[in-house]
């Protein structure tokens, strides 16, 4: 186990049971103790692998459940609203708060509890394309170390990371396929990123109809409008731009939100990186039966 751990190693990062995960905000004591979290029916847990709309979504979770902020909760941090599973930066008492309860997570399928297969709570999980997802991971990694620049070479390391799994919550061909492949063993609802840049009033409904949120239409276009890229990214309670002094150690901003878009990708990867994710991702996603949308103007 321990050469498994070197032989996995990255900064910043440790390695338990198979995924890559920061030493910053978790333990592998407290990734295991998670397999006995006492889940509530009324729980809803979000899974992403990281750079996949996390904010986005826990923002649009947060203005369903709150109904547009209604009940005067427009000073709250939406990190507090849904605190992360197993990265809880704010040190919400999660067994003091009362339900419904949100919840965020980057864990894969099979560190999560086992109530969630027992209970009747609620898991969405949203994939992303993973050519954009690399580059706006590529992008928070500069952030992260304090670039103040990104140089092509770091972009060529990057990938290389990427596509090896060695980079924090490892593979996302990994997480989305294992997500996908055991999707029955819970009360699931899968989204893609893209479909909410396109259609996001649409995701936002089907988003209430899985968790039995009757909203009327001013409430739902209000969320709509809240919960839009360009009044996030200006919005510091929504876009949690204060997570710099916890991540940076730094009085530094935070930008979470970079452009929100599809097919950002064709900017930054060469024609030959392109083609070589291309090959990897049919083999090692030929068996999904999910439709990617790699640029804005792909008709659904």
């Amino acid at each position: 186990m321990d050469q498994a751990k070197d032989k996995g190693a990255v900064e910043g990062l440790f390695l338990h049971r198979g995924i890559l995960l920061s030493k910053s905000f978790t333990t592998p004591e407290y990734i295991d103790s998670l397999e006995h979290f006492p889940v509530r029916d009324s729980d809803v847990y979000l899974f992403t692998y990281p750079k996949s709309g996390t904010i986005w979504m826990e923002q649009i979770l947060s203005l369903i459940y709150y109904e547009g902020y209604l009940n005067k909760t427009e000073t709250t941090e939406t990190i507090n609203r849904v605190p992360g599973l197993e990265n809880n930066v704010r040190k919400v008492n999660f067994e003091q708060r009362p339900s419904p309860r949100l919840f965020g997570s980057h864990l894969p399928y099979y560190l999560t509890p086992r109530g969630l297969k027992e209970k009747k709570a609620k898991v969405i999980y949203v994939i992303r394309n993973p050519k954009d997802n690399l580059v706006s991971y590529y992008h928070f990694e500069c952030m992260l170390n304090q670039l103040a620049e990104e140089p092509i070479e770091k972009l060529e390391e990057f990938f290389e990371n990427y596509l090896a799994g060695k980079v924090h919550s490892s593979s996302w061909f990994d997480h989305v396929k294992g997500w996908y492949t055991h999707k029955d063993e819970y009360n699931i609802l899968f989204l893609q990123y893209e479909d909410m840049v396109k259609d996001l009033r649409g995701a936002v409904l089907k988003i209430c109809n899985f968790v039995g949120k009757s909203l009327s239409d001013e409430t739902v276009d209000a969320i709509v409008e809240r919960a839009s890229f360009k009044n996030m990214k200006t919005d510091p309670l929504a876009n949690c731009e204060d997570l710099g002094e916890d991540l940076l150690h730094s009085p530094k901003k935070m930008t979470f939100l970079r452009k929100g878009t599809i097919g950002d990708w064709k900017n930054f990867l060469t024609v030959a990186q392109s083609e070589r994710f291309d090959k990897v991702f049919q083999e090692k996603m030929k068996d999904l039966p999910i439709k990617f949308i790699w640029d804005i103007n792909e008709n659904i």
